[in-house]
C-alpha cells in the first residue's frame, strides 16, 4: 500500500524536453491506455523517459555489518584508556579527528564521509537489534513494518525496470539471529513485490534459464495465461496474495533479462583484485556494479563475523582491514563514475560493543553508545557529529536513535520522512514515527 502524499504545487509541462518526474508521471497513469504503457519494458522503451529517469535516479547501498563491529576498533578509538584496547589511533583528513589505525584508507578519505559517534538505541540482542535498525522502529504486533530496503524499493524503484528494486547480497545463509531475520517478512504491509531478491555465494543468479525445449513464443503465451488467471482470481477473491504472486513472476522475468549483471566474471580483474577475494568485498563490488546499472537499493551483508564475544582484538585485526579497503574503493569508485552524489552509502551494524572485555577477551553487545558512517547522496562530507566520554561508556553529545537515523536516510534521498501509510481501518503508521528529527548536522 502506498503512503499518502499531497499533490505537488505548481507542476508545469516544459516542452520540448517534457521533464518527467517519476511520481508525477505514475500519478497520471490511471487513465485509459495506462495498462498498455505499463506493459513489460513499455515505459522504459520511451527514450525521453528513460533518459530522464537515469538522470534523476537515486540509489542506496547499505553495508550491513552483521554481528556489530566495535566502535573502539573503527570510528571512535580510545587509545591509552582502560577501554581502548591495543590499537593506536591515527590522524585523518579532518584536523583533530582520529580513527583506528586499522583503517588507514578511510582515514585518507574521511573528508568524504560523515561519522555519527553518538548512536544510542534500546535493543541489546541481535534479532531485536537487526529488526530495529532495519525497520526504524520497534514492533507493534501484529503489524509488520517494512524494512528500509522495502520502503526505498517502493520510493526509488521503477515498476518497469528489469533490475530488482531491492537486492540483498548475502554470502552466508548460516548465522543464528540473522538467519531468523532473513526468514521473516521484509516488506510488511507494502506487499511481497517490495521484498528483496536474495543472491549470494556464487555471485550469479541460478536456475533462471528457460527450459531448452520451450520456445520463446510458448513461454510468453504460458506467462500471459498465468497472468490472466492470477489477475482474474485476485479480482474475484480480492486477494492480495494473487497480486504478490504476479509481482514475483514479473520479477523472475526481469531477472532472466538482467542476470549477466550479477556475473562478476564479466567485470575487470583489476576491480576484483582491489576489492579483495572475500565474499564481502566481492559483494560490495557487485553492489557498485548494480548501482551503475540502475539498481535503487542494494544491501550487502556478511553473516555474523563481527560478533566478537571471544578474542575481540584478533577478530577486528582480521576484519577491519577488509572493511577499510571496501569502503575506500566503493566511495572512490562511485565518485569517479559521477554516482556518489546520487548514491547514499550507509555503513552500520545493529549496535556497538562493550567498553570492557569479558573473561574471553571479547566485547559483548552494547547499544548505549556506538558509531556508524554515511557518505554520498544528501550527506555533508567531512562531518563528525556526537561524542562519547573518555572511556566510550556514555554518549555525551547529541544522542541519536534509529528514528533519527531513518529520518536522516529518507531526507538525504529526498523522501518525506513523516508521510503516513494508507492502511484502511488500521492504526496510523508513518515512515518515521514521533516526527523524530533527522541528524541535521550531516545533511547537505
Amino acid at each position: 500500500m502506498k503512503p499518502k502524499s499531497n499533490p505537488p504545487v505548481g507542476s508545469v509541462c516544459n516542452p520540448p524536453e517534457h521533464l518527467l518526474h517519476r511520481r508525477l508521471f505514475l500519478q497520471g497513469l490511471a487513465g485509459a491506455g495506462a495498462t498498455s504503457l505499463m506493459s513489460w519494458n513499455g515505459l522504459f522503451s520511451l527514450p525521453a523517459f528513460a533518459e530522464q529517469a537515469r538522470r534523476e535516479q537515486k540509489h542506496c547501498i547499505l553495508l550491513w555489518l552483521c554481528g556489530a563491529p566495535s566502535q573502539f576498533e573503527t570510528w571512535d578509538p580510545k587509545p591509552g584508556r582502560p577501554t581502548g584496547g591495543p590499537f593506536r589511533s591515527i590522524p585523518t583528513k579532518l584536523p583533530g579527528v582520529h580513527v583506528s589505525e586499522l583503517m588507514p584508507k578511510c582515514a585518507g578519505i574521511l573528508d568524504r564521509l560523515a561519522l555519527v559517534r553518538s548512536m544510542k538505541t534500546e535493543a541489546s540482542e541481535h534479532l531485536q537489534g537487526i529488526e530495529l535498525l532495519n525497520r526504524g522502529s520497534g514492533p507493534r504486533p501484529p503489524f509488520i513494518r517494512p524494512t528500509l530496503g522495502s520502503v526505498l524499493a517502493q520510493q526509488l524503484g521503477h515498476l518497469d525496470s528489469p533490475i530488482p528494486n531491492f537486492v540483498f547480497l548475502d554470502p552466508c545463509p548460516e548465522g543464528n539471529e540473522f538467519k531468523r531475520f532473513k526468514a521473516g517478512n521484509w516488506a510488511g504491509w507494502l506487499g511481497a513485490q517490495y521484498g528483496p531478491v536474495r543472491v549470494g555465494g556464487q555471485f550469479q543468479i541460478p536456475n533462471i534459464s528457460r527450459v531448452a525445449d520451450t520456445t520463446t513464443t510458448d513461454h510468453e503465451e504460458r506467462e500471459a495465461l498465468r497472468r490472466f488467471l492470477t489477475k482474474k482470481y485476485g479480482n474475484e477473491r480480492q486477494s492480495a496474495a494473487a497480486s504478490s504472486q504476479n509481482a514475483a513472476f514479473e520479477r523472475v522475468k526481469g531477472l532472466m533479462s538482467c542476470a549477466p549483471l550479477f556475473d562478476l566474471d564479466r567485470l575487470p580483474a583489476r576491480d576484483k583484485a582491489k576489492y579483495g577475494p572475500g565474499a564481502f568485498g566481492m559483494h560490495s563490488l557487485l553492489a557498485r556494479h548494480l548501482v551503475e546499472n540502475g539498481a535503487p537499493f542494494v544491501m550487502v551483508a556478511n553473516g555474523m563475523p563481527w560478533d566478537c564475544h571471544v578474542m575481540n582484538h584478533e577478530i577486528h585485526q582480521m576484519l577491519v582491514p577488509e572493511l577499510d579497503r571496501v569502503i575506500f574503493h566503493l566511495v572512490t569508485d562511485l565518485e569517479e563514475r559521477g554516482l556518489l552524489d546520487k548514491t547514499l552509502i550507509v555503513m552500520m551494524g545493529e549496535f556497538g560493543r562493550t567498553p570492557w572485555l569479558n573473561a574471553s577477551r571479547g566485547r559483548d553487545h552494547y547499544p548505549d553508545a556506538w558509531s556508524l558512517a554515511m557518505a554520498g547522496c544528501g550527506i555533508q562530507p567531512g562531518v563528525v557529529v556526537g561524542a562519547t566520554d573518555a572511556n566510550g561508556i556514555e554518549v555525551t553529545e547529541n544522542p541519536f536513535n534509529e528514528k533519527n537515523l531513518f529520518a536522516t536516510i529518507f531526507t538525504a534521498l529526498g523522501i518525506d520522512p513523516y508521510t503516513a501509510y494508507d492502511l484502511p481501518n488500521l492504526p496510523t503508521f508513518h515512515r518515521v514515527e514521533e516526527k523524530a528529527p533527522p541528524i541535521r548536522e550531516i545533511l547537505a
